[in-house]
């Protein structure tokens, strides 16, 4: 099945420094022993075999970037005749595509039947981690884990730009942890500590009951508390600005337009990106469109047979031109990076915070079952574009540097402040306490 086009990332491919045996030893949370077979083997052979096929079908260079398909594929069958469990041939596939250092292109393994909440978030901040937010009541909250906590190690891993992505990638997606140990410096504190951290692990049921009321119910409630999470949100400063944080790309041209359309009158709109990772292709161009009294090229798309301009069409009058400040961070990505870079480029307002992730590919998502009877689900996304920006760079492992480089300290974190934001409102005209700031827009857990 494909999906809209989209440009937003999970995994960042950008380096290996994580070998495929190192994803291999974790083990699998919240997992009871089973029985691996020959069978578990050949499903594994078959799903690596879908995605070449899917990959030889959609990728967008013939030349798979220099890596020899046959190659690289016959050895992941080789490695997947030899392992021992799930976890090590989902990542044998895994690293098959980690091979060619794409953003986009990655294998999304079946659905877990747990879910585990790590109660903690952590991103990039410069060259370094940290401990951004933490979760009331979790064991990470019981242990004396704050945000502007510096994080030096996560299972013995250094957390760097270039290994990050992948640690988000393992732990989020290949495979989740019921527990991870933490080397962590509070800010002042004369040295580091380690503590184990236990995750939120909960059991999930394979099917659901669709006769059973309070089940469907349950089910329907945990996605709403999953959209929350990314959930757009806006604060309008009286007469002066509208300050939009906006978690995902996901929007329809109805919502956009709705969106910047609160900023009527106003003089200046903030849009938050930190943290964005992307999204669809048509809500970047509708976004653009709004903040364009003219129609804008994006860029190009370099397909592996054709190039096609990426366009947005203009609202004309209806478009906001006010003063538009951009915020971005490490983990801006996709389309986030492509708006603040078009911004730029078209000398159309400011861009503060951190340099982008350099995530930067067009994907398309395709999804695959096995199963008879019950079909468990399983997918890859596959880059079939690059895009090239109209002053002929692509972003792809580069990421836009802001007009403005600033980060919070760990001592901001700490004391709940936000700089970045304050220093945004600063450029759009008005004042805002970095204290303000910081209590904006809480962290909505899921």
């Amino acid at each position: 099945m494909l999906f809209t086009r989209t440009l937003c990332t999970r995994a960042r491919a950008a380096a290996l420094s994580l070998a495929l045996v190192a994803l291999a030893s974790v083990g699998q949370a919240g997992a009871a022993p089973q029985e691996f077979g020959n069978s578990d083997r050949d499903r594994g052979r078959t799903i690596l075999n879908v995605i070449k096929k899917d990959l030889q079908k959609h990728y967008y260079d013939a030349g798979y970037r220099g890596m020899d398909i046959e190659a690289r594929f016959k050895a992941a069958e080789e490695r997947i005749g030899a392992s021992q469990s799930n976890g090590e041939v989902f990542a044998v596939i895994a690293q098959a595509l980690i091979e060619l250092k794409d953003s986009h292109t990655y294998f999304v393994p079946p659905e877990r039947t747990v879910e585990v909440e790590y109660g903690y978030e952590m991103r990039m901040i410069g060259d370094e981690c940290y401990v951004t937010a933490v979760r009331p009541g979790s064991d990470a909250a019981g242990k004396g884990i704050k945000p502007g906590d510096r994080v030096l190690a996560i299972d013995g891993r250094t957390p760097s730009r270039a290994t990050f992505w992948m640690m988000e990638y393992l732990y989020y997606t290949l495979r989740p942890q019921p527990a991870l140990k933490l080397a962590v410096q509070a800010p002042g504190a004369p040295q580091a500590r380690e503590v184990a951290v236990a995750a939120k692990v909960t059991q999930k049921k394979r099917l659901l009951d669709l006769n059973n009321n309070l089940e469907l119910w349950k089910e329907l409630h945990d996605i709403e508390k999953a959209e929350r999470k990314l959930a757009h949100r806006y604060y309008k400063v009286g007469e002066s600005a509208l300050i939009w944080q906006m978690p995902v790309f996901n929007l329809d041209d109805r919502e956009v337009d709705k969106l910047v359309g609160e900023a009527k009158g106003r003089k200046a709109v903030i849009l938050d990106l930190r943290g964005n990772g992307g999204g669809r292709v048509k809500t970047l161009q509708r976004l653009v469109a709004n903040f364009f009294d003219r129609d804008v090229t994006i860029g190009t798309l370099k397909m592996r047979d054709k190039t096609e301009p990426l366009v947005a069409k203009t609202r004309g009058k209806d478009a906001f031109t006010g003063t538009l400040v951009v915020l971005v961070d490490s983990q801006s990505g996709s389309a986030s990076e492509i708006f603040a870079r078009v911004v730029q480029l078209e000398k159309r307002g400011t861009v503060i915070g951190d340099v982008s992730s350099g995530a930067v590919m067009q994907s398309e998502y395709h999804s695959h079952g096995y199963g008879s009877g019950t079909s468990v689900f399983y997918g890859v996304s596959v880059t079939n574009a690059d895009v090239v920006m109209s002053d002929g760079k692509s972003l792809e492992d580069a990421g836009v540097q802001p007009d403005h480089p600033l980060v919070p300290s760990a001592e901001d974190m700490a004391a709940g402040l936000d700089p970045v934001l304050a220093k945004a409102a600063e450029v759009a005209g008005f004042e805002l306490d970095p204290k303000k700031a910081g209590s904006m827009f809480p962290v909505e857990w899921e």
